[in-house]
């Protein structure tokens, strides 16, 4: 699914050194869907990993998922297991007549360190509900007992959800699903094209109403239930207006804006330390502003507990970015 000719998008410097490359591919969509940037190979099937949670929320929304709005968030989101996360999850369970122990992700650590800190002092041992996935696996849940379908095989890909959960991908993508695969929580993992991607994050902006417009909306008013206090996607939803954005493992990220304009890219060597200056590019590509954007644009690399370079845009990404709006 990878190629190695794709283009680097972003470059580390040390001390005025370029010290790595990261390539990959890259896609910005009009308000009408036409592609208007275009890196390496957007065409070609990804595995979208947890950019696929806001289309698989909509469809447990569309099957009867009960949640409110922040538990709707935390169903589309890749968590860092901080104290509101996991009181989030086991609200989700309650609310099923379930509880922790009904969930099928695997036992991890927080992401935050704070939190992992704490639940290490506290707690000593990995945790089902500490998983970035427990929220998608507690709405699952939570949507299974809604619809009268079984608990225990919620995660196989012939499990009534799971096919309407695929079904619900290819039709927000306009495509259909190139390969489906286990993703790391257990659950489907399905593989779909950035301009797919793009796609599909552009149907759930444009939205006024139905499963969708929830999802959005959720997304956006809960900003923290969708990744963490130090998580770029959080700082970069909350800090700009109609903003609806989601990260992925292996590198994938995908965003969109109310009016349709969306975009969606994915850095081959999975690093997902790219992450916030892909979004952040394309953020100013569509003159956004906002502390946020400037703050992500770039991530320090140190040395020596100092400040000796930056992981930000290739000469050819910053270009594309910095374009006159005459030009495009």
């Amino acid at each position: 699914m990878g190629n190695a000719a794709n283009p680097v998008l972003l470059t580390a410097t040390r001390s005025g050194t370029v010290e790595s490359w990261h390539r990959g591919s890259l896609v910005l969509l009009d308000a009408g869907g036409a592609v208007e940037v275009s890196f390496g190979m957007p065409d070609r099937p990804i595995f979208a990993r947890s950019c696929l949670k806001p289309l698989q929320a909509a469809a447990m929304v569309d099957v009867g998922f009960p949640g409110r709005r922040e538990q709707l968030a935390l169903a589309a989101a890749s968590h860092d297991g901080e104290p509101v996360h996991r009181q989030t999850v086991r609200a989700i369970l309650a609310s099923a007549g379930l509880d922790e122990e009904a969930l099928r992700c695997p036992p991890a650590w927080p992401g935050s360190e704070e939190a992992r800190l704490q639940w290490i002092r506290e707690r000593g041992e990995p945790a089902r509900i500490c998983h970035n996935c427990s929220g998608k696996h507690a709405a699952m849940l939570a949507t299974c007992r809604a619809a009268g379908w079984d608990t225990s095989t919620y995660r196989l890909p012939t499990h009534p959800l799971q096919v309407l959960i695929r079904e619900a991908v290819a039709r927000y993508a306009g495509q259909p699903v190139a390969a489906t695969a286990v993703d790391g929580c257990g659950a489907p993992a399905h593989a779909i094209s950035l301009i797919g991607l793009a796609s599909s994050f552009a149907g759930l902006s444009r939205a006024v109403d139905g499963s969708a417009a929830l999802v959005s909306s959720a997304m956006k008013e809960h900003p923290t239930h969708i990744g963490g206090t130090r998580r770029p996607i959080t700082h970069l939803v909350a800090d700009v207006p109609g903003l609806l954005a989601k990260d992925g493992a292996e590198a994938v990220i995908a965003a969109s804006l109310p009016d349709g304009r969306s975009f969606a890219a994915k850095l081959d060597d999975g690093a997902a330390r790219g992450l916030g200056p892909l979004l952040s590019a394309a953020l100013s590509y569509w003159r956004s502003q906002g502390q946020a954007v400037a703050r992500w644009r770039a991530v320090p690399v140190t040395g020596g507990g100092e400040q000796v370079g930056e992981l930000g845009w290739s000469a050819d990404l910053r270009a594309a970015v910095d374009a006159p709006i005459s030009r495009r």
